[in-house]
């Protein structure tokens, strides 16, 4: 089961105005990747930015996929890709671009055609709930704390599974 959460600030950067793209993608509740980068285009809303970050997110899904197949894990579409930004979701839904967002590069249109095809759905997720809020903006105490604390939590089951295993594998091998 994949779980992708995405999100951008807006402009975040003072002296060059780029805004800043951060996703986290969990397998199983357990997170697989992520990324906190400055966007390559400086974008001319928040909605725009949401939706550049959204094509990343979605491009590292579809690379994900491919690796769990080559393993033979499949995995069920659609893959639920969740946002902050209603503006985001109704890009990433709408069926024709309009005269405000034509300046958005073709190549972030892959999305619409992603969410066409179901393999992607683009959800709404509250900015409280969105655990990739972590890697666009400096957090409050509070905020910081909720969101850390599933990495914490994750990496912990992570360890006492490798424990199991580890544990059944040397019992196999005597």
């Amino acid at each position: 089961h994949l779980k992708m959460l995405s999100d951008s600030d807006f402009a975040g950067d003072k002296e060059t105005r780029i805004s800043v793209t951060g996703y986290i993608l969990y397998f199983c509740g357990v997170p697989i990747a992520w990324k906190s980068k400055g966007q390559k285009n400086i974008t001319l809303s928040s909605s725009e930015a949401e939706y550049v970050a959204c094509s990343e997110a979605v491009k590292e899904v579809q690379f994900v996929k491919q690796v769990l197949s080559a393993l033979d894990i499949q995995v069920k579409n659609p893959v639920s890709i969740n946002v902050d930004n209603q503006g985001a979701i109704y890009m990433a839904e709408s069926y024709r671009i309009s005269d405000r967002s034509k300046h958005v590069d073709v190549r972030w249109h892959y999305v619409k055609n992603l969410s066409e095809e179901g393999k992607i759905k683009v959800e709404f997720i509250p900015t409280e709930e969105n655990d990739s809020d972590i890697f666009t903006k400096n957090l409050g105490g509070e905020l910081y704390e909720k969101h850390s604390v599933k990495f914490m939590m994750s990496r912990k089951m992570l360890n006492e599974g490798t424990k199991r295993y580890n544990a059944v594998n040397s019992q196999i091998d005597k």
